[in-house]
């Protein structure tokens, strides 16, 4: 059972869990085989092309209030059809480790914008590079017009120079707070000057604006452009090193082990900012399967929607209540507090959060009722209204379906009750756990039970 236990854990932090068909298949594999085929099943990269039409801006510009008004609800339904999109992508999905790595570096690069068509193209660079090379990830991240709309380099200009963008690429995107200095900020920004977009979205490189005079940054001195800079920070190993924190921190531990990371910051540093190999090295390492490293993460809303989705096979009926469970529990896809991106951790927890964990689960399962109430983030106003006029709907009944007899058929026959519980939950089985496993003599109840508590929100 070690083997499998480790397995089921690696599918846990690289993907969104195991299910009980993946026993068989698991049964006598070693845990060499399963890192392989994680990779195998994510070599592909399946682009999201949900949204195809824009919103012309000069358009909107000339346009009657009637006509603005259906322009930004066909925004509006847009970014709604992006985020369930990418929600059922993730449910269904075999290349889960891509998936799981485009939503850390989703959050790793948080950015908003009101053009679903940027968003996309953003969640896409993600994806495209998400095992890939960092250095790539990194400019094209940079150049898309979702982030230089964001950061406001589009206003970056010789002479006039906006330090946005420069200040949270080093701060955020690479070497971290701490290890520069305001005149680096400075510097950068002027060597990022005439970064922009053309009146199609595409990246332009606008000569005009572009501040030619020598920069100094990090002791370094000439006529820099962007792309300069960017190598200046990887050719830094604390950008590795930060880097391989964040990731430790998202699939390893929330307290960060020196030695661990140091040893990830080197694998990626010489492995020149491919990000396979770092992967490939946490997931043979013998303390990534450490019991102190196992159990311990909560689960993020995004982690628990969509676990509980792939292991009970769940579909909606109305799948915009996805939505509504995304605000209730504090993670709304593509829509960040701030730059900096959800905090994660214990941050995830608080009284309402935890009340609505464990009420989905059963809501979900057994199509019961459940009630959303609460005041969002100002900022999701625009975004959520597309989905307040079927809050009646969501307070009578929540319309998902599980497939509980595919469910039932794929747990091995000679599974005992304890077992399927140790299987659906990832901490040890407490005395309260062990008491709902005997006194229950409905499977089906005893399942439901057990995804409805709070070790159910530990991987």
């Amino acid at each position: 059972m070690k083997d499998i236990n480790q397995i089921k854990h690696l599918l846990s932090r690289a993907g969104f869990g195991m299910r009980f068909e993946d026993l068989k298949k698991y049964k006598n594999a070693s845990i060499n085989k399963a890192v392989r085929e994680l990779f195998e099943n994510s070599e592909t990269d399946e682009s999201m092309a949900l949204v195809t039409e824009t919103v012309d801006v000069m358009m909107l510009a000339k346009a009657d209030a009637d006509t603005k008004k259906k322009l930004f609800q066909m925004e509006r339904e847009q970014e709604k059809n992006l985020n369930v999109g990418w929600i059922t992508k993730m449910s269904t999905t075999d290349a889960a480790l891509r998936e799981k790595m485009t939503l850390f570096w989703s959050n790793h690069f948080s950015c908003r914008n009101a053009k679903a068509t940027y968003i996309q193209q953003l969640n896409n660079i993600q994806r495209a590079n998400a095992l890939g090379s960092f250095r790539t990830l990194l400019i094209q991240v940079s150049q898309s017009p979702a982030m230089l709309l964001f950061l406001n380099n589009q206003q970056n200009h010789k002479g006039h120079p906006n330090e946005n963008f420069a200040r949270e690429l080093m701060e955020l995107f690479t070497i971290g707070r701490g290890n520069y200095t305001e005149q680096d900020v400075k510097e950068s920004a002027r060597a990022f000057t005439g970064w922009g977009l053309d009146k199609d979205g595409t990246f332009k490189m606008r000569p005009f604006f572009h501040d030619t005079g020598i920069k100094i940054f990090m002791d370094k001195t000439g006529n820099f452009q962007g792309d300069d800079i960017i190598d200046i920070l990887l050719s830094k190993k604390q950008t590795a090193r930060f880097i391989s924190t964040k990731l430790y921190k998202y699939m390893v531990n929330e307290t960060p082990d020196d030695a661990h990371i140091n040893a990830m910051a080197d694998v990626f540093f010489n492995a020149n900012y491919e990000i396979k190999p770092l992967l490939e090295f946490i997931f043979h390492a013998d303390w990534f399967y450490d019991d102190k490293n196992t159990g311990n993460l909560i689960k993020s809303p995004i982690d628990f929607i969509v676990g509980l989705n792939r292991q009970f096979y769940v579909t909606y009926q109305k799948p915009d209540v996805l939505l509504l469970f995304q605000r209730a529990l504090g993670q709304v896809l593509f829509y960040p507090p701030n730059v900096a991106g959800w905090p994660g951790g214990r941050n995830w927890i608080d009284s309402s959060s935890l009340m609505y964990r464990l009420k989905i689960a059963s809501t979900v399962l057994d199509q019961g009722l459940i009630d959303f109430t609460g005041k969002s983030d100002p900022e999701d106003e625009a975004f959520l209204a597309t989905v307040r006029n079927q809050q009646h709907v969501v307070n009578t009944r929540v319309q998902a379906e599980a497939d509980w007899d595919k469910f039932f058929s794929d747990i091995p026959k000679d599974m005992s009750k304890v077992e399927i519980a140790q299987f659906l939950l990832e901490p040890p089985l407490n005395g309260i756990i062990q008491n709902t496993v005997n006194e229950d003599n409905d499977l089906k109840t005893m399942v439901v039970e057990l995804v409805s508590t709070p070790e159910y929100q530990l991987y």
